[in-house]
C-alpha cells in the first residue's frame, strides 16, 4: 500500500512539473526548447519580442538580427543544414521578410523552418493593421493558427512537423491575445532530437536561377497539395457538438470568443487555414441551419468559402477593424449592424521624464522643421508638448520622406525638412537611405538626425548591432555610426549629447539646415531605463563573481 501511494504521489508530481501558467509567446519559446530548436532568430517587435527572450532564457541560442530579412535569410540557411530553426517577428516585419519568404517556399528546407508571426489587431503598437494570413497564401507556405497558449505550444511542434515531412517553410500565426494572455500549458512528450548539421550540394534545389525555379515552383504546388490532402483527412481541425440551429466556423482567439458567446452553437474550429480543408467545412456547413463564420481581421475564411459556393455569414465591414471581443461576436451573431461601443480612453503615451529625445524635439520645434520621422518610442514627438514629427510610414522611412520633400520643395521650405530616426531603426533599415543620401543628394543638402539611445527601447529595451551587445547582454562587434557615416562619403559629422548640451545641439541643427552639404547629427545619450538595466546586469555580475 505504501508503495503504491508513493507511486501516486510521484506520477502526480510528474503531472504538476508538466503543467505551467504562460502566455503564447512563453509557450512557442518553451515549445521551441522541447523541439529541439537548434537556433532563433528575428528582430523585437511587439506583440512579438518576449519569444526569444524567453527562449535564451531557458538555455537555447537566440540572437536578434539587424532586421527581420536578415533573420529569416539565417535561419533559412541553418534549415538548409538540417537544423531546426524558429524566425520571430510581428505582422509588418513579414513585409521586410517577404522577399526571403516567398522564395524559400521555392527552395524548401531540410530542417524545420517556423516562421512565427504576431499580428497586431486594433494597432496596439503598430503602424498599421495587418492580416498576415494572406502573406501565407501569395508564398505558397502551410499557416497553423492557435487559439491559446496550450495550442500555441501544441502548434510548434506541430509545425516542426510539418516542415520536415514536406520540406516546407511553415507560418505560426498569434494575434496580440494569444501572444500576451496567459493559460495553463501541459507540456507533451519531446520529439526526437533532429540529426546532426550537414550540408549536401543541392544547386538545382537552392539555387534560383530561372532554370531551376520553374521546376521548384512545380514541387511547391505538388507539396501543398499533398498538405492539402493531409490537412483535410488528418489536420489539426476540432467540432465542438452543439445544436444544429447554428454553426460557426472560426479559427485562432476568435474561437476562445465564440465558444463563450455562443456555447448552444456547435462550432468547427480550424488549426491549418492554408491550406483550407474547404471541403471539411462544406460539410459541416451543410450540418447546421445557419453558419457563421467568426473571424479577426480580415475576411480571410469568409472570401474562401464564399468561393467554394460554401453557405455561409460573414460580419460585417466594419467588424473587421480591431480586436474581436465576446460582445462583438454577439452582435454579429444577432445581426446587429450598429457601430460597437467606443473603447474607454486611456492616457496618451509620452516621452518618459528625462527622455534624451526631449531635448532633440524642443529643437526641431523650435525651429519650425519639417520632420521626416521613423518608428520607435521618439514617434511620442509628435504629440504635445513637442509636436514636431510630419511622417511616418514604417522603418527606414524618415530618411527617403525627408529626401524626397528636399527634392521637390521650394528652396525656403526644402532648408527645413529634417529625417529623424533611432538607432535601433537606422541599423533595421535606415542605412539603405543613408546610401541613398548620398548616391541622390537634394541640390540644397539633407540633415539626418540619429537619436542613438543605446537600446531598442519601444519594444522593451533590447540589444541591437549599435550596442555592441548579443541579446543575452554579451559583448560583440559593434555598428558605430558616426564611422560608417563617414566611409560612405558625408563630410559633416557629429557626435553630441543634447540634454548635456542643448544649445551646441542647436546650433549644428541650424548650421546643417542652412549648408548645401549633407550633415548627419549623432545625438547619443543613453535611455535612462536602459542604463539602468544595464547597471542591474553589471551588480549582478559582479556579486556572483563574489559568491
Amino acid at each position: 500500500m505504501l508503495a503504491f501511494a508513493a507511486e501516486c504521489l510521484l506520477c502526480l508530481e510528474l503531472a504538476l512539473a508538466n503543467r505551467m501558467f504562460l502566455s503564447g509567446n512563453e509557450a512557442v519559446a518553451q515549445a521551441a526548447r522541447d523541439t529541439h530548436v537548434a537556433l532563433g532568430t528575428g528582430y523585437p517587435g511587439t506583440p512579438s519580442t518576449e519569444i526569444l527572450e524567453h527562449f535564451s532564457a531557458l538555455g537555447g541560442r537566440a540572437q536578434w538580427s539587424p532586421n527581420e530579412k536578415v533573420a529569416m535569410e539565417v535561419a533559412l540557411g541553418a534549415a538548409f543544414a538540417g537544423a531546426r530553426t524558429l524566425v520571430t517577428m510581428k505582422h509588418v516585419g513579414v513585409n521586410v521578410a517577404a522577399d526571403p519568404l516567398f522564395t524559400s517556399a521555392y527552395t524548401g528546407v531540410v530542417g524545420a523552418l517556423v516562421l512565427v508571426c504576431a499580428d497586431d489587431p486594433g494597432m496596439h503598437s503598430s503602424q498599421n493593421e495587418q492580416d498576415s494570413r494572406r502573406y501565407a497564401v501569395a508564398a505558397g507556405v502551410p499557416l497553423i493558427e492557435p487559439a491559446d497558449s496550450q495550442e500555441a505550444y501544441d502548434f510548434v511542434g506541430l509545425a516542426v512537423e510539418v516542415s520536415e515531412r514536406w520540406r516546407l517553410p511553415v507560418m505560426l500565426r498569434l494575434t496580440t491575445r494569444i501572444c500576451h494572455a496567459k493559460t495553463v500549458v501541459v507540456r507533451r512528450k519531446e520529439p526526437q532530437p533532429a540529426a546532426a548539421p550537414h550540408v549536401d550540394h543541392d544547386r538545382a534545389g537552392r539555387v534560383m536561377i530561372p532554370i531551376n525555379a520553374r521546376p521548384a515552383h512545380r514541387r511547391l504546388r505538388a507539396r501543398l497539395a499533398e498538405v492539402d490532402a493531409w490537412n483535410e483527412a488528418d489536420g489539426p481541425q476540432t467540432v465542438f457538438d452543439g445544436q444544429a440551429a447554428l454553426g460557426i466556423v472560426t479559427s485562432g482567439v476568435s474561437f476562445v470568443h465564440a465558444r463563450e458567446a455562443a456555447p448552444e452553437a456547435r462550432v468547427l474550429k480550424l488549426g491549418m487555414t492554408h491550406p483550407l480543408p474547404v471541403e471539411r467545412i462544406r460539410r459541416f456547413a451543410e450540418g447546421v441551419a445557419r453558419c457563421v463564420v467568426i473571424e479577426e481581421g480580415d475576411p480571410y475564411l469568409v472570401d474562401a468559402c464564399l468561393a467554394a459556393g460554401i453557405a455561409v455569414e460573414g460580419q460585417d465591414a466594419m467588424r473587421r477593424f480591431g480586436e474581436m471581443t465576446v460582445p462583438r461576436v454577439r452582435r454579429i451573431l444577432a445581426g446587429d449592424t450598429s457601430a460597437d461601443p467606443a473603447l474607454p480612453g486611456g492616457k496618451p503615451p509620452q516621452l518618459c521624464p528625462g527622455c534624451p529625445h526631449r531635448a532633440v524635439f524642443e529643437t526641431l520645434r523650435d525651429l519650425d522643421c519639417i520632420v521626416a520621422g521613423d518608428i520607435g518610442c521618439y514617434s511620442l514627438g509628435v504629440l504635445p508638448p513637442f509636436e514636431a514629427m510630419d511622417s511616418l510610414v514604417c522603418m527606414g522611412a524618415a530618411i527617403g520622406v525627408g529626401l524626397g520633400l528636399r527634392h521637390v520643395l521650394p528652396e525656403a521650405e526644402a532648408r527645413r525638412v529634417v529625417s529623424i530616426i533611432g538607432d535601433s531603426t537606422f541599423v533595421h533599415s535606415g542605412i539603405t537611405g543613408l546610401v541613398e543620401m548620398v548616391y541622390n543628394p537634394p541640390p540644397n543638402g539633407h540633415v539626418l538626425i540619429i537619436l542613438d539611445n543605446d537600446t531598442t527601447a519601444m519594444t522593451g529595451l533590447q540589444e541591437h548591432p549599435g550596442t555592441g551587445r548579443t541579446l543575452d547582454h554579451r559583448p560583440t562587434g559593434r555598428v558605430v555610426f558616426e564611422d560608417l557615416a563617414r566611409t560612405l562619403g558625408v563630410s559633416a559629422v557629429h557626435v553630441v549629447d543634447p540634454t548635456a548640451d542643448p544649445a551646441g545641439f542647436r546650433s549644428l541643427v541650424e548650421a546643417g539646415l542652412a549648408s548645401d552639404d549633407l550633415t548627419v547629427i549623432v545625438a547619443r545619450r543613453p535611455c535612462l531605463l536602459a542604463a539602468r538595466k544595464a547597471r542591474q546586469r553589471e551588480q549582478g555580475r559582479k556579486e556572483s563573481l563574489g559568491s
